[in-house]
């Protein structure tokens, strides 16, 4: 079994801890991948066209041959016109088709388009197990740019009761400070994502975790890359920024408790 050590309310060791074998999980990025996408899928906002847009028009075409109003033999091609009384500079002009001014669209997206990806349950279980299995792996933090490589950070069950984010970060600094100093930082994006209310690009620093819903989960929550939720809604994309997992793990003594029960020892 792994070990971990636990820190107190002080930023010092207090002792060590077995890890549950859910960290044993086997590393599956497949799984992972598709639990991620199938979860973001489901936030995606629906778009389309109007679907009479391009059709509001009295534009026609009849084509026999001896109609007083007949539209064959006119050296015109045959698409729908518009025709009748009170045409007047629009007569014969082309309207509805789609390679036709202000014509309908040949294919425009549907409104009523179903963006979600489904994904069996078992799959999404399996992308949460690996997810936090990925994050006591050395070599999966490296790969996320984590300057904190000694993950799970366990503290104990008092961590629970912080209600400050001044608190929670200044106990953070005392056990990982490289990693909350490059998890402040943000850069200028690149590219029209500057006009659309995400000027900036900002890291993901670690993901805290507790036991059940409490302060601590908002107070963490406004530290500059930091994550905070409880064991039961635990999720791929926060385990997985991206879709790449590896990312440094805050838990308490309490909350691997409760992730025993939740997913076995």
């Amino acid at each position: 079994m792994m070990k971990a050590k636990v820190y107190d309310m002080s930023g010092k060791e207090a002792g060590s801890v077995e890890l549950p074998r859910v960290f044993s999980t086997p590393y599956r990025p497949d799984v992972i991948r598709r639990a991620v996408l199938s979860q973001q899928s489901k936030g995606r906002q629906k778009y389309g066209t109007d679907p009479l847009a391009g059709k509001r028009t009295s534009a026609h075409y009849h084509g026999r041959r001896k109609y007083r109003f007949t539209m064959m033999n006119k050296e015109l091609s045959r698409i729908p016109r518009i025709h009748g009384k009170g045409a007047g500079m629009y007569a014969y002009r082309a309207r509805f088709a789609p390679h036709a001014v202000k014509g309908r669209m040949a294919h425009p997206p549907k409104a009523d388009k179903n963006w979600a990806q489904g994904i069996n349950d078992k799959e999404r279980r399996l992308a949460i197990k690996s997810g936090i299995a990925a994050s006591a792996v050395k070599e999966l933090l490296e790969r996320r740019s984590h300057l904190a490589l000694q993950s799970p950070y366990i503290f104990t069950d008092e961590f629970e009761g912080l209600k400050k984010s001044k608190q929670v970060k200044e106990l953070l600094e005392k056990v990982m400070p490289e990693e909350l100093e490059r998890s402040e930082k943000k850069k200028l994006r690149a590219g029209r994502g500057k006009m659309r209310n995400r000027k900036y690009a900002k890291r993901k620093g670690p993901l805290v975790v507790v036991s059940s819903n409490s302060d601590v989960i908002k107070a963490a929550r406004n530290v500059p890359g930091i994550d905070a939720v409880s064991v039961q809604n635990l999720n791929a994309e926060l385990l997985a920024p991206g879709t790449h997992a590896g990312r440094v793990m805050v838990i308490t003594k309490a909350g691997l408790l409760k992730m025993k029960e939740i997913f076995g020892e």
